[in-house]
């Protein structure tokens, strides 16, 4: 399984950034795919989810604002951000689990800065 992040960037408060996931060897259509992101000096923080039947779920600090999506024939995951704020300033990871392990891409930078 190899998860690739990528879309994160440099970006102004309210100003939108949109990140990918593209996943290899499990299918994203069948997989409760997860984002999560580690702020500077911070733990890793759970930001959303999108279930197998396409129920998506979101941590209080994002609802409203970013919006989780996957699309099944590119096999890839979306983050929708809009409206970022500083504390948005992270690595944002991919995550998926099957019976054997937990799987997570190496991140895609994102800085919210005047």
């Amino acid at each position: 399984v190899q998860l690739v992040e990528s879309g994160g960037g440099l970006v102004h408060p309210g100003e939108s950034l949109r990140l990918s996931c593209v996943a290899s060897g499990i299918d994203v259509s069948t997989s409760w795919m997860y984002w999560y992101r580690q702020a500077p000096g911070k733990g890793r923080e759970y930001v959303a989810e999108i279930t197998t039947a396409g129920s998506p779920h979101y941590a209080d600090s994002v609802k409203g604002r970013f919006t989780i999506s996957r699309d099944n024939a590119q096999n890839t995951l979306y983050l929708q951000m809009d409206n970022l704020q500083p504390e948005g300033t992270a690595v944002y990871y991919c995550n998926t689990a099957n019976q054997t392990a937990d799987y997570w891409g190496r991140g895609t930078q994102v800085t919210v800065s005047s």
